[in-house]
């Protein structure tokens, strides 16, 4: 099999950044290729300008440009994993959540892309269209250019940790829908994930689970009920959608554990195949685990669970 400095060789060919974004994940973990989702700018228009912002721990905001960044395991296995964190929509977790999980899937054979998506409250024309506009655009890439990355088109999933569990929810529920207008060839591939994996998620934005960041992000402060539902995963579940993992912990006070229980829920009523990991500890944000605690488990279900789809 082609290993991994083949594969950053034949992504030399792609549109490449240079940039913090670019530098921070290098300094962090090894080769990594990171390159732009849309041709020229992203749809809508409006948004941020100037360069992408990282806190000193490791959050992204400011982002006028989405981007991928490619985590190339050693000896690639075909499967691939689109990786979002949290952050409710203010900033993307990259060191406490997408990093990991890279890295944790590379050591699996996996290759992971992790998104840099919009932030709704940056000023973009679309609002909350903007992240999923940017995640759909990404499955559509990740697959079109499947034989550059070594891997498999039918094996494309997601990962998402709170609001970031949010947009890969929609991402995954909502492939259908036409988020944007096709700006090239590449919109016309499927954006539909071929499994689905949700950490600690904000799935609903309907009361009384709405007192969340990702609910005034999306919707603001007094939204509809119309627009509250329009936004909340379980509402675009049905049969077509992926397999999806879930796990949350039971004192989560940020996402209540309601929204892993509802997802559940609306998987089983639509018929789509769902495994749900409710931890007696570990509150919110544990990334990929905490050592000495109850989190520290899932990691290995998740293994598991994706040995499925090799």
């Amino acid at each position: 099999m082609i290993g991994r400095r083949n594969l950053l060789a034949a992504l030399s060919a792609l549109p490449l950044m240079s940039s913090a974004l670019l530098s921070y994940g290098r300094a962090l973990a090894g080769p990594v290729a990171t390159f732009k989702l849309w041709p020229g700018s992203p749809p809508g228009g409006g948004g941020p300008q100037g360069a992408i912002q990282i806190s000193a721990k490791g959050a992204a905001s400011h982002v006028e440009t989405p981007t991928l960044q490619v985590f190339a395991p050693a000896q690639p296995n075909g499967q691939a994993v689109l990786i979002a964190g949290g952050g409710g929509y203010k900033r993307i977790e990259l060191e406490n959540e997408a990093y990991p999980a890279a890295r944790w899937l590379n050591a699996q054979g996996i290759t992971a892309f992790v998104l840099t998506y919009r932030l709704p409250p940056e000023g973009w024309t679309d609002g909350p269209l903007a992240p999923l506009q940017d995640a759909q655009r990404a499955i559509r890439l990740i697959r079109a250019r499947a034989r550059d990355f070594q891997l498999d088109p039918r094996k494309i999933g997601v990962l998402g940790f709170s609001a970031g569990g949010h947009l890969m929810g929609m991402t995954a529920a909502r492939a259908n829908f036409a988020s944007y207008a096709p700006v090239d060839a590449i919109d016309a591939v499927s954006a539909r994930p071929d499994f689905a994996a949700l950490a600690y998620p904000v799935i609903t934005l309907q009361p009384p689970f709405d007192n969340t960041v990702t609910r005034r992000s999306l919707v603001g402060d007094h939204p509809t009920p119309e627009a509250s539902a329009e936004w909340s995963v379980e509402t675009h579940v049905h049969s077509g959608c992926p397999r999806v993992f879930l796990v949350q912990a039971d004192d989560d006070p940020i996402a209540n554990p309601e929204n892993t229980r509802i997802m559940e829920k609306a998987c089983k009523l639509a018929g789509v195949s769902v495994e749900r990991h409710a931890l007696p500890g570990g509150g919110h944000g544990f990334g990929m685990g905490v050592a000495g605690a109850p989190s520290a488990q899932w990691p290995q279900w998740y293994q598991a669970w994706l040995l499925a789809s090799a």
